[in-house]
């Protein structure tokens, strides 16, 4: 979604250059948006803000962009010029364009000297300009990167119907501790609001109608006296989840069901049993409920609501008119589904009173995930767990991490994993996972490795000796001031191939959206007309995929024949 946002500001600003007669520096406002949307979560241009300006060109850049300290007033003028597109385009306000203007004219002096600190430089831009590239920039390892999860919309894979049990393999997710999604259940609004009414029932000898449905006029006097928004889908929640027990007219109290286990009836109610508008206000998106979640829960991530309303636009349901998602962000936040700063009550969500500050993302609770897992469940649906990381070895965190969880779950990984030992056994527990492995495996474990401090010295040092982990060493000593031997051209050479080899797998996933980095920022062809000489078991399939890739005929041509020298040199 980043790429298509991008695209779409480009484009703008583009065609608003033309308009005006401004020169527009279309590739540099480009990195500046790929980089604000990869690394400081900017979704779409009116999420630039000062800061914004401030951390791309003083941290950003001098980490991963290979360029000169004298390239720093081109990209400050490129950033000025999105700042006057921003404000032409009312993204932004005209206090908000001083303080960008102000903070740029701040940026500008410092960011050549930011630029020029080897202290700041990243792994592969230390690498790289060791070896005298101009022009390669490449991002730290991702661990979590290996596999994508799947889009909404059948874009994760078509299953043969639309039933649940028809749905593609569900990721494995990492579940809350049970003590504390029994305690946050006890506190959803929308189930106290039914035990209330449950309790007000039977308080007041009040009695159902003999289908056991809510009575009108005790409708109408629980939303006088207990302020709630629908009495009617309370009652029906409440009998459904045990809260209360109803034969013919009389209604009983109930037999105390555990919180999680009305929670579960609680989600499988909401989800399954057709509110007719009661929960989100439209009959036709109550219907919907399910394939939200479920797209929420297979992201496990926030889904930003213009995601959402593509979703919804592709089933159908904008057709007569918009949906207000903030007020629907609030109603599931209600209803204990999503999160979000929101009163008790939905009946004022979505009228514009000051309720707190507006969702801008669908995202789970806890319990939803915890509710979701245990519906899947009932449809006998596989829905797999996450393992606790915390004690497992490294070779079985580095499994985990490649097997493509969220990086928010990858994250928390790595930090428990690393809290639980001491920094010398953690680098030596990586580096023995590493040690023979394959180049993915390498990347991972020397990406841990590498949040570590001088305490880690000797595992690290201790492997100078190996030819594959000696590169890495020596830029994890030099990095922190510790005295290491010089990395030799051969070295520095065999550690690029290394790190390319990285790039294999989501390179085939998206070979476009890599064609396009790697013609952008990828080895000039002076250094890979040197590859093939390098021993490394993936040269080949390295230099194949450069060959294929890069958009500079002259350098895909240097790819290809260097990797007919590696294929020759390894059949000789």
């Amino acid at each position: 979604m980043s790429i298509e946002w991008v695209n779409r500001a480009v484009a703008d600003l583009r065609e608003w250059g033309r308009a005006r007669g401004v020169d527009v520096d279309v590739d540099e406002v480009r990195l500046l948006c790929d980089y604000a949307s990869d690394y400081l979560n900017v979704h779409e241009l009116g999420d630039f803000t000062p800061v914004t300006f401030e951390e791309l060109l003083l941290d950003i850049y001098p980490r991963k962009v290979i360029a000169p300290p004298e390239s720093a007033a081109e990209t400050v003028a490129a950033a000025r010029t999105l700042v006057d597109f921003l404000l032409a385009t009312e993204e932004i306000g005209g206090k908000m364009a001083a303080r960008m203007r102000s903070t740029l004219d701040r940026i500008e002096p410092e960011m050549p000297v930011a630029l020029a600190d080897t202290s700041l430089f990243g792994m592969a831009k230390s690498l790289f300009s060791a070896m005298g590239a101009d022009s390669l920039e490449q991002g730290d390892v991702s661990v979590s990167s290996a596999a994508e999860v799947d889009g909404p919309d059948g874009e994760h894979g078509a299953g043969s119907c639309d039933c649940p049990a028809c749905s593609p393999p569900l990721p494995p997710v990492r579940l809350a501790p049970r003590e504390e999604l029994a305690s946050d259940a006890l506190r959803v609004p929308l189930v106290r609001d039914a035990r209330r009414l449950a309790q007000w029932m039977l308080a007041g000898g009040r009695t159902p109608t003999v289908r056991g449905r809510l009575r009108v006029r005790d409708a109408a006097e629980a939303r006088a006296q207990l302020g709630v928004a629908d009495p009617a889908l309370l009652w029906d929640l409440a009998v459904h989840a045990g809260l209360v027990r109803v034969e013919r007219t009389a209604v009983f109290d109930g037999d105390e069901p555990g919180p999680l286990d009305v929670w579960a009836a609680v989600v499988g109610f909401l989800l399954t049993s057709g509110t007719g508008g009661a929960v989100t206000g439209h009959p036709a998106l109550d219907e919907e409920i399910y394939t939200l979640l479920d797209m929420a829960y297979r992201l496990q991530e926030p889904v930003p609501l213009p995601a959402v309303a593509e979703h919804l636009e592709g089933v159908g349901l904008l057709d007569d008119g918009p949906v207000d998602l903030i007020a629907l962000v609030r109603r599931l936040a209600y209803c204990g589904l999503a999160e979000a700063g929101v009163d008790d009550h939905p009946d004022g969500a979505g009228d514009g009173e000051d309720d707190g500050e507006a969702p801008e993302v669908l995202e789970l609770t806890p319990l939803a995930v915890w509710g979701m897992r245990k519906l899947y469940g009932d449809f006998g649906i596989e829905a797999p767990e996450a393992a606790d990381m915390v004690a497992v070895g490294a070779p079985e965190l580095i499994e985990e991490l490649l097997s493509g969880i969220p990086e928010e779950m990858a994250e928390a990984d790595i930090e428990g994993w690393l809290r639980g030992r001491p920094p010398l056994e953690a680098a030596a527990e990586l580096l023995d996972a590493a040690s023979g492995a394959q180049s993915v495996v390498r990347g991972v474990a020397v990406s841990i490795v590498d949040r570590l401090g001088p305490e880690a010295e000797e595992a690290v040092r201790g492997r100078l000796g190996e030819a594959e982990l000696r590169p890495h060493a020596i830029h994890w000593l030099s990095a922190r001031g510790l005295p290491a031997p010089a990395l030799t051209p051969d070295e520095a050479l065999w550690m690029s191939v290394d790190m390319l080899a990285l790039a294999i797998s989501a390179a085939e996933d998206d070979p476009e959206a890599f064609a396009e980095n790697i013609s952008a920022s990828g080895p000039p062809a002076h250094v890979i007309e040197e590859m093939w000489r390098v021993d490394h078991p993936e040269v080949v399939e390295v230099l194949e995929l450069l060959g294929r890739s890069m958009r500079d005929q002259a350098t895909a041509k240097a790819a290809r024949k260097a990797a007919f020298k590696a294929r020759s040199r390894a059949i000789g």
